[in-house]
C-alpha cells in the first residue's frame, strides 16, 4: 500500500473505529475479493464492534492498494459517506496503461467463471460457516484430474447450495482444479421430459459459440453431446448438479467428468461409476450463527436485539432456511418479533412463507416434498416416527418392537429415510440409533397431530405385548429407552389408568431409579400431573415426595431396599401401603416399621445429591427454575430446581471450586476455584466464554450484578484483592485494594453502585463499583470484646455478609454472631448471638428484609427475624457441616449445600410453621412387659420420658440451670437419674417428676451416669480420672481413685463390682463397697475405648485406638488374643450369647467377626461396593449387638445395619435422617432397637 494511503488510514483510524459496523463492509470487501473468509472470521471473533473495527483496518494495512479502495468504495456504499470523504484524498493512483493489477485480473476471472457458469450470487444475508466451505474445497481437491462425483448432501434448508457456492469462490480452487470453468445446473425433481429440457440447455450454454447446431432429441443424445463437449471443450471443468431427487437422473451426466452434486439423498450416487466423495452439511447453526444473520436481516447489533431473538434462533433448531425466512419476515416487518415466535412454538409452518429466493412457498412444503417422494409403503413407517421424542436416538431394537419385525428389515426401511435425510444414524458400536432433526419431527407432529394418540397407544400395546409383565433389563439394548419414555408414550396415549399402575409401583420406581436416578422420576410426576391427578393428586404427590425426599439416597451405591424405604412413610401414604404388602409378601427377608415416625414432619422440598464430594455453593436462577452448584469434586452441576434433574456437568476447573453465581438474565454462570481461575460459561450449552487469570491465590467467591443488560462479575481473593470483570473485556476493570487479609465474600449492592467485601482481616469494606473507589471500613473486630471490654485476641475473620432488599443495611456474619449495620452512618442497627456452640458459615437476607436464614457448623441452618431479634425455625436434615444457605429471588424457597454431598431446597413458610423437638443422642431405654420406655434430654434442658410404643411423653421437667449431658432410668421405672454440664447429678421420681436428690459430683459435665441393680446407688464419670459411687438415699459416696487419665466408660459387673476402662490405656475391676481396685489390667498403648464382657463371666474384650482388640481372661488376668487386622481405632466389641464370637467395629466403618477360642477372623463385614468418597457404614462403628440366636448382628454408625453373622452379608440397612448415630439399644428378643440421630430424631424400630 501507497505510503500515502497508510498515512490517511493512520490518521482517520479513530473516527474509523468507533462508527463503522463491520459487517457489511467486509460482505463487499469479500465481493472484491481482497477480503478472506479466514480474514472475515478474524474479524467477527472480536468481543466488541471497536474491536472488530480496529482488526479490520490492521488487516487492510498489511495489504494493497485495492484493499484501500475496496474499503473507501464500501464505505461509501454503505452510508458512511463522511467516512468515506476522510480517506479520499488518500486513494492511490491507477497505474499507467489503464491496466488493472494482477490481483484485480483474477477477481475478474473468477467473477466471469462463476457468472457465466451460472454459479448463484450470494445470498443478501450471508454467514461464514468455514469449516464446511472448507471441507467441501478438500473433497474437490481429492478428485485432482480423474473424474468422480462430490456428494454434498443434508436435510432440506441447511445451506447446502449456499455453502457449495462459496466453496466455488477460492481463486486458488479453479486455478488447480477447474481451469476449464465451472457449470451449474438447478436440477430440482424432475421427470423425463423435464431433464431432457435442462440437458438441452446445458448444452446450449455450453455450445455458445455454435448457435445453429442441432438440440439433442432425447436424453441418450443429449448425454452423448455433453460428453463430448466437456471432454473436448471444456476439459479440467466442474459440473455442479444442484438439488439432486433421483438416482436416474445422475445417468444422464455419467460421462466421465468431475461432478459436484447436491441431495437430500445421501446414496443417489449409488448408481453411478468413478471415484465418490461425500460432505455431510449439519443441519443447525450455532446459536451465535443464527443470532448474526437475524442481527444482519434486520440492521442491528445482536446485542440490540430484542429478548425474543434468543428465543427465535432456538426455535429455528439451527436451520439456516428458517431462520433465513423469519430474518427475511422480520425486515418487512420489524415489529412482528413476538408474533413470528408465536407461530414457531404452535408450530405454525404454513404462515412462514416465502419472503426470500427459496423454492417452497412455505416451510411446510420444504419439508412436505421429501416425504411425498417416499414409496407408499415408506410413508406409514415414516408417520410412526412422529411421537418419537425429541432429542433422543432410539436403539433399532425399540423400533422392532413397535413394528413387529427382525432387526435386519427394520434397519432396511430405516436406511431408506436416511438416505434421504429425513432421518440421521449414529453408530454406537455394534448398534444402530436413529433421531430426527427438531425441525423434522416438529413437521410430522403438526401434520399427523389428530393421529398421535392412536400412534402412542400402538407403541404402548406393541411394548405390554413383547414385555408382557415383565419389565427390560439393562443388558437389552432398548432397556433404557423404556425405562425413560414408556411414560411419556402412555401420557401421549391419554392411558391414564396403565400410566397411574405404572407410575406408582415400588417395581418401576426401584428398576429405572437404579439405573437412571430419581430426577426424571420427579420430572414425570410434575409433567403428567394432570393426567395422573384425575381422580385425586393424593396419591401422584405421595409417590413425589417419597422420590424428593430420598432421592439422595436412590442415587448411592449399593442402592437401598426401596420397600425398607418405602416403611419409612407416613402410614397415610400410597407409598407404605405399598411396601407393608410387599414386605408381607416376601418372608425370609428382613424389614424393620419405624413405629414413632407420626411425630416426624419434613421440612425440605427435595433432596439431591449431584456432587461426589462436598458442596461448598450453591444458587437459583432467576427465574428460579433452575440450581447451580459447585464444590470440592471440582464440577460445576446445573439442574431443575423442581425435580434435581441434571441439566449440565463440567469439569469445570483443576482444584476444588469454592463458588459460582447466575447472571441476572441466567445466560451465564461463573465460577471461581482454589486454583486462582475466575470462569464464565454458558448456562445451557456449557460452553466456555471466558476465563480471567489475574488473581495470584485461590479466588472464594464470585458474583454477577444484580441488573440485565451489562456482565459485570466481582471476584475476590486470597490475594487481598477484588476485582471487577466486564465480561465484554480480557481484562479486570477495576481492582480494588485495601484489605490486608484474605477476602472471603464480595456482592454487589441491589442497585449495583456498591461492592462490599468481608475480610480475614476483620473488616468489611464499602467500594465504589464504577470507580473501585473504597468508600468505608467497618471494624468487625470492635465489636468482639472480652469480659474485660478489651478487643478479643483471637483472630475475628468475617465470613459473608448480605444486602437488603433495598440496599440501605448489610448483614455481616463474623464468629457466631449477626450484625446489622445502616450503610449511610457505618452505625451498628442490631446484633444477635445465634449460638454458644457452633460458628455461622454463612447468611443470606430473605427478599421480604425480615428473615435472615444462617447456615451453621454443627449441621443445622436457622431462620431469624431480624427485626424481632428471635429465631423462627431450626431446620435439621445435613448430616455434616453446612457451606452455604440462599433464598430464591422470591423468598418462597431456600437452598442449603453441605458437605455430606447433598443440597436440600426448604420452603420457608413450612419450615417457619415447625416446631421438632430436638433430642440429644445420650438417652436411655428400658424394655419392660412388652413396653418400650424411653429416657431423652429434649432441647437441652428437659428430661423427656416417652413410651416409645405410642410416641407419647409420659413425664417432662422444667428447664434444668444447666444443660443436660447424660440421663439413666432404674430397671423398675420408678426413678431417673441425670447429669448436668455444670457437673450436678439429680435423682428424680417418675410417678411425679419430683426431685429426690442432688449432688455437686464434678466440675466438668456428668458424663455417665448408672443405677445399682438396688436402684439405691449411683455410679457416675466425667471426663475425670475418678468414678464415683454416690448412695443417693444415703447421700454418700465413695470415690474410685486409681486411672491416670479420664474415664472412658464403666460397666457393672456381678458381686457388687464395676469394670472401667480410661484414655491411660487400663482396665481396671473396683469393688464399689471399698472402692479399692481388685485387678488392673495394662491394655493397650492408646487410649481403651470400649470392652465387652462374654456371657459366661469369665473373660472380656478390650478395644482401643490403638487399632487393636484383646481377648482377656478375668481369673488369669491375661490376654489370649491380640486381633490385629483393623485399620483403624477399634471403636465398639460385643460378645454373641453363644459365647462363641466376638465382633468388633473400627472407624473406618468396617466390622470383623472373630473366634473366640482361637483368635481366627471368621468374617469380614462390609458393603461390596460404595460411592466414590462414601466411608463405610456411613463413618464410624459405635455399637453392636448380636440377636439371641447369635445369627444375627446389629451395628451403629452413619445409619444402622443388620448382617448374617454365618456369611458376614448385609441383610438390611436402615438410613437414618442425619448420621453419627452413638448407640442402638436392643430388646431381649431383638425385635425392638431404639437410637437417635445428630439431628435429634428418635427411631424406635420394630422388626416386621
Amino acid at each position: 500500500m501507497d505510503v500515502k494511503s497508510r498515512n490517511y488510514l493512520l490518521m482517520n483510524r479513530q473516527a474509523l473505529e468507533n462508527d463503522i459496523k463491520t459487517s457489511y463492509i467486509m460482505d463487499r470487501m469479500i465481493s472484491d475479493e481482497v477480503l478472506t473468509l479466514q480474514e472475515e472470521e478474524t474479524v467477527r471473533q472480536q468481543n466488541t464492534r471497536k474491536e472488530r473495527a480496529a482488526m479490520l483496518i490492521n488487516i487492510i494495512l498489511t495489504k494493497d492498494n485495492n484493499s484501500y479502495r475496496s474499503f473507501y468504495n464500501a464505505l461509501l456504499h454503505e452510508g458512511y459517506r463522511d467516512l468515506a470523504a476522510l480517506l479520499q484524498d488518500g486513494i492511490p493512483a491507477v497505474s499507467s496503461g489503464n491496466r488493472k493489477s494482477s490481483m484485480d485480473g483474477m477477481t475478474s476471472c473468477v467473477k466471469t467463471i462463476l457468472c457465466e457458469g451460472g454459479v448463484p450470487q450470494r445470498p443478501v444475508v450471508f454467514v461464514t460457516r468455514p469449516k464446511l466451505v472448507d471441507a467441501i474445497k478438500k473433497k474437490l481437491y481429492c478428485l485432482g484430474s480423474d473424474p468422480g462425483w462430490v456428494t454434498v448432501y443434508g436435510m432440506a434448508g441447511c445451506g447446502k447450495t449456499v455453502l457449495t457456492a462459496e466453496a466455488l469462490r477460492d481463486p486458488q480452487l479453479l486455478e488447480d482444479c477447474f481451469p476449464g470453468g465451472v457449470h451449474w445446473i438447478s436440477v430440482g425433481k424432475q421427470d423425463k421430459a423435464g431433464l431432457l429440457i435442462k440437458l438441452q440447455n446445458l448444452c446450449r450454454r455450453l455450445e455458445h459459440d455454435s448457435p445453429l447446431s442441432q438440440r439433442p432429441l432425447n436424453i441418450e443424445e443429449a448425454k452423448d453431446r455433453l460428453r463430448l463437449l466437456m471432454l473436448r471443450k471444456y476439459p479440467r471443468s466442474l459440473l455442479v448438479l444442484d438439488d439432486i431427487w433421483d438416482s436416474w437422473v445422475l445417468k444422464a451426466f455419467d460421462n466421465q467428468c468431475q461432478v459436484l452434486i447436491t441431495s437430500r439423498d445421501r446414496s443417489v450416487t449409488d448408481a453411478v461409476a468413478g471415484n465418490k466423495y461425500e460432505v455431510h452439511v449439519e443441519s443447525g447453526l450455532a446459536h451465535e450463527k443464527g443470532l448474526e444473520i437475524l442481527s444482519l436481516f434486520v440492521n442491528m447489533k445482536i446485542s440490540e436485539l430484542p429478548e425474543q431473538a434468543n428465543c427465535l434462533v432456538r426455535e429455528c433448531k439451527g436451520s439456516p432456511l428458517v431462520i433465513s425466512l423469519i430474518g427475511a419476515l422480520l425486515r418487512d416487518f420489524p415489529s412482528r418479533w413476538e408474533y413470528y415466535l408465536r407461530q414457531l412454538q404452535n408450530k405454525q409452518f404454513k404462515r412462514i412463507r416465502k419472503s426470500s429466493s427459496y423454492d417452497y412457498e412455505a416451510l411446510d412444503e420444504a419439508m412436505s416434498i421429501s416425504v411425498e417422494q417416499l414409496d407408499d409403503n415408506y410413508k406409514d413407517y415414516y408417520k410412526d416416527l412422529s411421537i418419537l421424542p425429541k432429542d433422543v436416538k432410539v436403539p433399532t431394537k425399540v423400533l422392532c418392537i413397535l413394528w413387529d419385525m427382525e432387526t435386519e428389515e427394520v434397519e432396511d426401511i430405516l436406511q431408506e429415510f436416511v438416505n434421504k435425510s429425513l432421518l440421521f444414524c449414529d453408530r454406537n458400536g455394534k448398534s444402530f440409533h436413529y433421531y430426527l432433526h427438531d425441525l423434522q419431527l416438529d413437521f410430522l407432529t403438526e401434520k399427523n397431530r389428530n393421529q398421535l394418540q392412536e400412534l402412542h397407544k400402538n407403541i404402548v400395546n406393541q411394548y405390554k405385548k413383547y414385555y408382557k409383565l415383565n419389565t427390560p433389563v439393562l443388558s437389552q439394548e432398548d432397556c433404557m429407552y423404556w425405562y425413560n419414555f414408556l411414560a411419556y408414550h402412555m401420557a401421549g396415549a391419554k392411558m391414564q389408568q396403565e400410566l397411574r399402575d405404572l407410575m406408582f409401583s415400588l417395581d418401576w420406581i426401584k428398576a429405572k431409579t437404579e439405573l437412571v436416578g430419581p430426577a426424571h422420576l420427579i420430572h414425570e410426576y410434575v409433567e403428567y400431573s394432570s393426567i395422573l391427578d384425575q381422580k385425586d393428586s393424593t396419591v401422584r404427590e405421595n409417590f413425589q415426595e417419597f422420590l424428593s425426599l430420598n432421592g439422595h439416597l436412590l442415587g448411592r451405591q449399593p442402592f437401598p431396599d426401596i420397600i425398607q424405604l418405602g416403611l419409612c412413610q407416613p402410614e397415610t401414604s400410597e407409598v407404605y401401603q405399598q411396601a407393608k404388602l410387599r414386605a408381607q409378601r416376601e418372608t425370609g427377608t428382613f424389614y424393620l416399621e419405624w413405629i414413632n415416625k407420626k411425630s416426624l414432619k419434613n421440612l425440605y422440598r427435595l433432596v439431591v445429591r449431584p456432587h461426589r464430594d462436598a458442596v461448598y455453593h450453591a444458587c437459583f436462577s432467576k427465574d428460579r427454575q433452575r440450581i447451580a452448584s459447585c464444590g470440592a469434586d471440582k464440577t460445576l452441576q446445573v439442574f431443575k430446581a423442581e425435580s434435581g434433574e441434571r441439566l449440565l456437568e463440567i469439569n469445570a476447573h483443576d482444584d476444588e471450586i469454592l463458588c459460582c453465581a447466575f447472571s441476572a438474565d441466567g445466560e451465564f454462570v461463573a465460577t471461581c476455584s482454589s486454583d486462582k481461575k475466575v470462569k464464565v460459561w454458558n448456562s445451557r450449552t456449557g460452553q466456555c466464554k471466558c476465563v480471567y487469570e489475574e488473581h495470584s491465590e485461590q479466588v472464594n467467591c464470585c458474583q454477577f450484578n444484580n441488573k440485565s443488560g451489562q456482565y459485570l462479575l466481582v471476584t475476590c481473593s486470597n490475594d487481598t484483592y477484588i476485582k471487577i470483570w466486564d465480561l465484554n473485556k480480557k481484562y479486570c476493570r477495576n481492582t480494588m485494594i485495601g484489605h490486608d487479609n484474605s477476602v472471603n465474600h464480595c456482592r454487589f449492592s441491589p442497585n449495583d453502585e456498591y461492592v462490599a467485601s468481608c475480610s480475614t482481616d476483620g473488616t468489611v469494606k464499602l467500594w465504589e463499583a464504577r470507580s473501585g473507589n473504597e468508600l468505608k471500613s467497618i471494624e468487625i473486630k470492635d465489636f468482639f470484646k472480652n469480659a474485660d471490654e478489651q478487643p478479643d485476641d483471637v483472630e475475628v475473620l468475617v465470613k459473608c455478609c448480605s444486602w437488603s432488599r433495598n440496599g440501605n443495611m448489610i448483614l455481616v456474619v463474623a464468629k457466631n454472631k449477626l450484625l446489622l449495620f445502616d450503610i449511610e452512618t457505618c452505625g451498628l442497627l442490631t446484633q444477635v448471638i445465634v449460638s454458644h456452640h457452633s460458628t455461622i458459615q454463612y447468611c443470606d437476607f430473605c427478599p421480604g428484609d425480615e428473615l435472615v436464614a444462617v447456615a451453621l457448623s454443627h449441621c443445622s441452618v436457622e431462620l431469624w427475624n431480624i427485626k424481632s431479634l428471635s429465631k423462627v425455625a431450626y431446620c435439621r436434615g445435613h448430616t455434616s457441616w453446612v457451606h452455604c444457605v440462599t433464598f430464591s429471588p422470591d423468598g418462597s424457597l431456600f437452598l442449603t449445600s453441605s458437605d455430606d454431598q447433598t443440597i436440600r431446597i426448604w420452603e420457608t413458610k413450612k419450615v417457619c410453621k415447625s416446631s421438632d423437638a430436638v433430642l440429644k443422642s445420650e438417652l436411655d431405654v428400658v424394655f419392660h412387659n412388652g413396653e418400650v420406655m424411653i429416657l431423652a434430654i429434649y432441647n437441652q434442658k428437659n428430661l423427656q420420658l416417652i413410651n416409645g410404643n405410642t410416641d407419647n411423653v409420659i413425664m417432662q421437667t422444667a428447664a434444668q440451670e444447666s444443660p443436660i449431658s447424660c440421663c439413666c432410668l432404674s430397671e423398675d421405672l420408678k426413678f431417673a437419674a441425670f447429669g448436668l454440664e455444670s457437673g450436678t447429678i439429680k435423682v428424680l421420681q417418675l410417678s411425679d417428676g419430683k426431685v429426690l436428690n442432688s449432688w455437686e459430683a464434678y466440675r466438668t459435665p456428668v458424663q455417665h451416669c448408672r443405677f445399682t441393680p438396688d436402684c439405691q446407688t449411683l455410679i457416675l464419670s466425667a471426663h475425670d480420672s475418678v468414678i464415683q459411687v454416690w448412695n443417693w438415699q444415703l447421700s454418700e459416696c465413695v470415690f474410685l481413685r486409681g486411672h491416670k487419665e479420664a474415664i472412658k466408660d464403666f460397666r457393672l459387673l456381678e458381686n457388687s463390682k464395676i469394670l472401667s476402662w480410661s484414655f491411660d490405656g487400663t482396665v481396671k475391676i473396683w469393688n464399689i463397697t471399698t472402692g479399692n481396685p481388685e485387678k488392673d489390667f495394662a491394655c493397650h498403648g492408646g487410649a481403651v475405648l470400649s470392652c465387652a464382657v462374654s456371657p459366661d463371666g469369665t473373660k472380656f474384650s478390650s478395644a482401643s485406638a490403638d487399632k487393636t482388640a484383646k481377648i482377656w481372661s478375668f481369673e488369669s488376668s491375661s490376654v489370649l488374643h491380640e486381633l490385629k487386622d483393623h485399620e483403624a481405632c477399634v471403636r465398639c466389641c460385643t460378645f454373641s450369647p453363644n459365647n462363641k464370637l466376638l465382633a468388633t467395629g473400627d472407624d473406618k466403618g468396617e466390622i470383623r467377626i472373630w473366634d473366640i477360642l482361637t483368635g481366627a477372623l471368621l468374617h469380614f463385614c462390609s458393603p461390596v461396593t460404595v460411592d466414590e468418597g462414601e466411608p463405610t457404614h456411613g463413618g464410624w462403628v459405635t455399637d453392636l449387638s448380636f440377636s439371641p440366636d447369635s445369627k444375627m448382628l446389629v451395628s451403629s454408625g452413619g445409619y444402622l445395619k443388620w448382617w448374617n453373622v454365618t456369611t458376614g452379608e448385609s441383610l438390611q440397612t436402615f438410613y437414618t435422617n442425619g448420621t453419627n448415630l452413638k448407640s442402638i439399644h436392643v430388646s431381649p428378643n431383638f425385635k425392638v432397637y431404639v437410637t437417635v440421630d445428630n439431628l435429634g430424631i428418635l427411631y424406635v424400630l420394630q422388626k416386621f
